[in-house]
């Protein structure tokens, strides 16, 4: 299942464009440039499938996310159309309270693989993820803690 992941992205519209700033060249997934070749008008899209549209440019592979999937998300504009796709976030961000568990599953599962002759490497999150623990939580409890064992 590895290789599923391992897919390279793909680029039917030829909606990759450069940016240049300075010194720096950046690459992005023109959402106009994709309208355009479908013969879309994007401004009628609202701002939420635009953010879904731009996604599935950037994570259309031929395999999670093909050609048919912004096809379809793109016919929106002119009509209601119920279909899945497969939205792939940028990162993930957790907070302690549903991150904790999270990472205590994520090592529970390595140690299963491990435990039966796998690679424990293999369990990992797809996108990245920032899990933010709040102190302040933390500190307030042990004020309470404390005030209530005086």
């Amino acid at each position: 299942m590895i290789g599923v992941y391992n897919v390279g992205f793909l680029n039917s519209l030829d909606s990759k464009q450069k940016l240049n700033v300075g010194k720096n060249c950046y690459e992005y997934f023109s959402v106009g440039v994709a309208s355009e070749k479908l013969g879309i008008d994007i401004k009628r899209l609202p701002c939420s499938l635009k953010i879904l549209f731009e996604n599935l440019l950037r994570n259309e592979n031929g395999f999670s996310v093909k050609i048919e999937d912004i096809k379809k998300l793109a016919q929106c504009a002119d009509k209601y159309v119920s279909y899945e796709i497969n939205f792939t976030p940028a990162r993930v961000l957790m907070q302690d309270f549903t991150g904790v568990p999270a990472v205590v599953d994520l090592a529970a599962m390595r140690d299963y693989v491990k435990e039966n002759g796998g690679n424990p490497a293999i369990i990992n999150p797809k996108v990245p993820v920032d899990l933010v623990i709040d102190h302040s939580r933390l500190y307030g409890m042990m004020v309470i803690w404390f005030i209530l064992t005086l």
